[in-house]
């Protein structure tokens, strides 16, 4: 005839007051619970591309605070060999800063931009939004039809909407994409004057006349959006030439 169970050993009693205690502290003060980070860390590591603080709420839960779980990988991850980082408003891992070295041989090199091309970015990213008559007003030269299809094809500018005058013409700018190749966590982050000066792109004298203008995020008030059929980037390619 089995025997009735005891109480539970001294230790495992203990362990068992010691993690509740642990979860009630958690809670009060607010910090993640480990299977939370757990979840999210997975995600991230095994999801194949970034993930937003949305994404990454819809997958966890309307109970679990995102912002403190990504806030605690941020920190647990902090000087390792990978880093959890924002950029675009999408969160992902990538190695350290301080090891790309260890990538030179392994990575292919990115294809370098044609001039014209990266003229053209640098314009849309800091006048965004812009239409290509701004743009050539501003470059003083005829946009390349070429160098607008390379950006558009590398994903980093994009149709953003029609300016509300004669021929409504399209303005675009840059994307979630450019954020995400330059490490930029939002156009916020564009360098200003004194940070190209401190680069060593602007000369002195030249930065005194010069104002760095900072872009809009949303639609700007003489700006529509597009409609279905417009807002991608085929139908901007494919109306290039007509949108003059």
């Amino acid at each position: 005839m089995a025997q009735a169970e005891g109480p539970p050993p001294l230790a495992d009693a203990m362990r068992r007051i010691e993690d509740a205690f642990g979860d009630a502290e958690r809670a009060a003060k607010g910090a993640p619970s480990p299977d939370a980070v757990r979840a999210a860390e997975a995600l991230l590591f095994a999801g194949g591309e970034p993930l937003s603080a949305k994404a990454l709420s819809e997958k966890l839960g309307p109970q679990v605070d995102v912002a403190a779980v990504l806030m605690k990988l941020k920190r647990d991850y902090a000087g390792r060999g990978v880093e959890l980082v924002e950029a675009g408003g999408a969160w992902r891992f990538q190695s350290a800063p301080d090891l790309a070295g260890l990538f030179a041989e392994t990575r292919e090199a990115p294809k370098k931009l044609p001039k014209a091309a990266m003229e053209t970015l640098a314009v849309i990213a800091y006048h965004q939004p812009v239409t290509r008559a701004e743009i050539e007003e501003i470059r003083g030269v005829s946009l390349s039809r070429g160098a607008m299809e390379l950006l558009l094809e590398l994903g980093w500018i994009r149709p953003r909407g029609r300016r509300r005058s004669p021929g409504r013409p399209l303005t675009f700018g840059t994307s979630d994409a450019f954020l995400s190749q330059f490490g930029l966590a939002s156009l916020d982050a564009l360098p200003g004057k004194d940070d190209l000066k401190g680069l060593g792109l602007l000369d002195a004298r030249a930065a005194q006349a010069l104002e760095v203008p900072r872009p809009e995020a949303g639609l700007a008030s003489d700006e529509e959006p597009l409609g279905p059929e417009e807002d991608s980037a085929s139908f901007f390619v494919d109306h290039l030439d007509q949108d003059e």
